[in-house]
């Protein structure tokens, strides 16, 4: 088993966000990666108008998705539920997904499905720049109040900006419709309030819920190690018409694991 962890939005070093529920897994001998999302300015083109954003971000996920042959689980955070959706459509090794106080878009939506009408205040954006992200004075206190100093601090340290274009770019394949799939409500999430996450979470297959704030693999990281390593897989999947998976453009139905 191998987890893929997809980080949210507007941070950087996906592999410093989960490295504490890395470290965890890695004791159980789970290996873990953490693919860098290039609308988040990780890549050769800056965030911005003419920069790299949902399309990027899925074809990064699904390299690494695509990387060997053994069963993985997708472990999603926030933003990261958007591109995983269509990053982990029709990939045989892909068995589980589990969502962090993060979402299930159906095809054809996109992150601003998910918020409210009038923008949150910890955010910032910029239409004319073309990028949007957390406002630093917030993070904390938002997203990291139930974290260590230390780590809030490293944390604030990886705020960026990403481009704007995500919030709404629709997915074209929603892989949790072909996938056991898990959200984690975090019940002291500032950021996306429990209210909202148990109304998300309604398309999922199991919840669980988590005294946490929006990040628990930073806060609680062996709770979180403990629910992805206590994940029953499936064998394989078969699927109808053939053994060749569908492509992120289509649909598809499973017929029987094998």
């Amino acid at each position: 088993m191998r987890v893929v962890f997809v980080h949210g939005a507007c941070v950087r070093n996906g592999s410093w966000w989960w490295h504490l529920a890395a470290a965890a897994l890695q004791e159980r001998g789970i290996s873990s990666v953490a693919p860098a999302l290039p609308s988040c300015g990780e890549g050769d083109r800056p965030a911005g108008p003419q920069g790299p954003g949902l399309p990027e971000d899925v074809a990064a996920v699904r390299g690494a998705l695509t990387e060997g042959d053994e069963p993985i689980v997708v472990v999603a955070h926030s933003y990261g539920g958007i591109v995983a959706a269509e990053a982990a459509a029709g990939v045989k090794t892909v068995r589980h997904l589990v969502l962090v106080s993060s979402y299930l878009p159906e095809p054809g939506e996109s992150l601003s499905t998910f918020g409210t009408d009038v923008p949150p205040p910890f955010l910032d954006f910029d239409p004319d720049g073309g990028t949007f992200g957390v406002r630093p004075e917030l993070v904390a206190e938002t997203f990291l109040q139930d974290c260590p100093p230390d780590i809030a601090r490293d944390a604030a340290a990886l705020l960026v900006r990403q481009t704007l274009a995500v919030t709404q770019q629709p997915v074209r394949a929603a892989a949790w419709h072909d996938l056991p799939t898990t959200y984690l409500v975090c019940t002291e999430d500032r950021g996306t309030p429990a209210a909202a996450q148990r109304e998300f979470s309604r398309r999922a297959d199991k919840v669980i819920e988590v005294k946490a704030g929006h990040h628990p693999f930073l806060s609680q990281p062996q709770t979180v190690a403990d629910i992805i390593a206590g994940l029953s897989l499936p064998r394989q999947r078969t699927w109808c018409g053939g053994s060749t998976p569908p492509s992120t453009g289509g649909t598809s139905s499973v017929c029987s694991p094998s």
